[in-house]
């Protein structure tokens, strides 16, 4: 597909209407580009409090004795 002024050059890019390429990368207009690995455009999740990472428990340091 080097007939195509997006391809990246390697003659593989297989790139839909949206200017996304089979790669991962995206047409942004000028070049081709990594797309963002968080994109402010996607819905928030919503984790609820019980699913949340809970802290490591705490435990008490090693007490040192010594024989006598």
């Amino acid at each position: 597909m080097q007939d195509d002024p997006r391809c990246c050059g390697t003659g593989t890019c297989i790139i839909d209407p949206e200017g996304i390429c089979w790669c991962g990368q995206k047409w942004d207009g000028e070049k081709m580009a990594r797309v963002k690995l968080i994109d402010a455009t996607l819905p928030k999740v919503v984790t609820p409090a019980s699913a949340a990472p809970q802290p490591a428990p705490q435990t008490p340091p090693e007490s040192k004795q010594t024989r006598s």
